[in-house]
């Protein structure tokens, strides 16, 4: 699935006329596997975490790009994917329900000289925003996240509509037929950063920096 919420960026100060790389990767937080406590809206520690799965990058589509088209507008990792799938051949980026990860954003400058590998570790910089931390899981474990991506979806307007009372069954949050449904896609989708144990109140609309993030 689409990483959600998508995480957004805007950047200042490259050359306009040189040309960059823009990709992401994902570490783990710490060696913990969590669970979700209901009765408690918090994330405890339920073991070990799984082995580590295969390390991969995403590169943006549009990459590489003038640093001029890359600083004119926000730019969007909307089509980044995840998945559990250790076997997944699709280039998507593989990571383990109900364990916590850190994205990382890199900037590489696409260097035109012909001995530009003795230039490598020059070229490129590393922007870690703890405030992207994740959970990655199969099912939403928070109702608030469940309404908020029918809020953030084009496609959702019959449910935006309505009152969710008179959603369809499987389609409330919460409802454990939507949380089966999504536990056999087998493909995590991310729930917000949480703090000392418990998942913040106020959850936005997209992962978006500029010099700070919303969730600060």
């Amino acid at each position: 699935r689409r990483m959600f919420p998508t995480f957004q960026v805007k950047i200042f100060g490259m050359d306009p006329m040189a040309d960059y790389m823009l990709l992401m990767d994902f570490v783990p937080v710490d060696d913990k596997r969590y669970r979700y406590a209901f009765h408690s809206s918090s994330w405890l520690v339920a073991g070990k975490a799984d082995p580590a799965t295969p390390g991969r990058v995403h590169y943006h589509p549009d990459s590489p790009a003038k640093g001029a088209q890359w600083m004119k507008q926000i730019v969007s990792f909307d089509k980044l994917k995840l998945t559990n799938n250790l076997l997944d051949d699709n280039g998507h980026i593989i990571l383990n329900s109900m364990h916590r990860y850190q994205p990382r954003f890199h900037v590489v400058y696409v260097d035109p000289r012909k001995d530009r590998e003795k230039y490598a570790e020059e070229n490129f910089k590393t922007f870690v925003f703890e405030e992207t931390r994740f959970t990655a899981v199969t099912a939403y474990q928070n109702h608030r996240i469940t309404q908020l991506k029918i809020a953030s979806n084009p496609f959702a307007k019959g449910f935006r509509d309505c009152d969710p009372e008179d959603w369809p069954r499987n389609h409330r949050p919460g409802a454990l037929p939507l949380m089966s449904a999504f536990a056999r896609s087998r493909n995590p989708v991310t729930s917000p950063a949480h703090q000392n144990g418990t998942e913040k109140g106020e959850l936005p609309s997209s992962f978006q920096t500029y010099l700070h993030f919303p969730f600060t």
